[in-house]
């Protein structure tokens, strides 16, 4: 019994060794295996995170990391800030289908703590601030005229004088309740009728 237990402690042993000295490390196997040179040495690509990288992105697609594609025009950060977006891309953005999130702030209340301060409570441009920034009605047929998706950008990008709120509602469903509270202000006040046969 103490042979067979001697031999395999020796046996043991010499395995260890074996394991230890003859096997090669990972540092050792980089330089016999070949592919392992070109994996280390090469440069990672985020095909996602580079503009030269020409990309065909189908209209209405989310980016991989979720989010929004970009359609800013003008420089925020100038020292006279423009605000304004492309808007062939902002005419053409669709309102999502889906509810609103969980937690989602409501577009009145947005609307409230972002908007009535130039534009005033109705919409007409009478808020606090309004007369002193020339606030323009969103009340106007042209206001009317605008599209969703352009209304999304005013609020997401500012327009002219007024300032970009998307990083202050950051959450894609809270700009869209806010184009909806708008809307909802436009359809409480309707356009006066045309004086009956025209003006003289």
């Amino acid at each position: 019994m103490r042979k067979v237990l001697l031999a395999a402690v020796l046996l043991g042993t010499g395995g260890c060794n074996w394991w230890y000295n003859e096997v090669p490390s990972p540092d050792q196997l980089m330089h016999k295996v070949p592919w392992f040179d070109h994996m280390i040495l090469s440069k990672g690509v985020h095909p996602y995170q580079r503009t030269d990288i020409p990309r065909n992105v189908p209209a209405g697609i989310v980016p991989v990391g979720g989010g929004e594609r970009d359609w800013r025009v003008g420089d925020p950060s100038a020292a006279f800030p423009q605000y304004g977006f492309d808007t062939v891309v902002a005419n053409r953005q669709v309102r999502p289908t889906t509810p609103p999130q969980p937690g989602a702030r409501s577009g009145q209340e947005l609307y409230e703590v972002y908007c009535s301060t130039c534009h005033g409570q109705t919409g007409v441009g009478d808020g606090p601030v309004g007369p002193y920034v020339a606030a323009f009605s969103l009340l106007t047929p042209v206001a009317r005229g605008w599209s969703d998706g352009y209304l999304y950008s005013i609020v997401r990008y500012g327009r002219a004088g007024m300032p970009q709120y998307g990083d202050k509602i950051i959450r894609r469903d809270e700009r869209w309740a806010v184009v909806d509270y708008v809307r909802s202000l436009q359809a409480a006040s309707p356009l006066p009728a045309a004086p009956a046969g025209g003006t003289k």
